[in-house]
């Protein structure tokens, strides 16, 4: 199925509870609420409609390691990435499986991102794109679609977030 990236908000007031155990804050079963699945089914049918509001869950699919990318310092800048902390981290493999990369995103911090990923646009992300290439084997122009459509729903995201003054619990896994 492959490694995906998953994104609960949760309001200011549980933000101990996030840091403290950030798992309590995730789905059990991330990829059925994203797809549209009866969780934990051993057999389902998939709507591909989000089951969690837009404003409480974002869904990444694949797109997080390009977005990761993307959103990367630049080594030896003198400016801070905070778009970058959404999307850092790398999951622990041991196997056959993994084990997820999770990380708790406080309130304070979420304006920050905002300002920094809306900054990211479609020139900068063309420009950014000439030296990438997916480890999918996508083609270019699907690859920039695809970045573009998820780095949109990313900024939905943290946009909503900031107003509403959440924090968010994300899941490489």
């Amino acid at each position: 199925m492959g490694i995906r990236y998953y994104a609960y908000a949760f309001d200011a007031e549980r933000a101990q509870q996030a840091i403290d155990d950030p798992d309590s804050i995730l789905s059990s079963d991330p990829l059925a609420d994203a797809w549209g699945m009866e969780p934990h089914a051993s057999v389902s049918v998939a709507t591909f409609e989000q089951v969690s509001p837009k404003s409480d869950m974002l869904y990444l699919d694949k797109a997080w390691s390009a977005l990761q990318s993307l959103t990367r310092p630049i080594p030896d800048a003198r400016e801070e990435a905070p778009a970058y902390s959404m999307f850092e981290g790398r999951v622990t493999m041991r196997g056959m499986g993994w084990d997820p990369w999770v990380r708790t995103v406080l309130p304070e911090e979420i304006p920050a991102i905002r300002d920094d990923l809306c900054a990211f646009d479609e020139p900068r992300v063309r420009a950014w794109a000439v030296g990438w290439r997916s480890p999918f084997g996508a083609d270019d122009g699907d690859e920039i679609r695809y970045v573009l459509d998820f780095l949109e729903r990313a900024k939905e995201f943290v946009k909503a977030l900031a107003d509403d003054g959440r924090g968010m619990v994300y899941m490489i896994g």
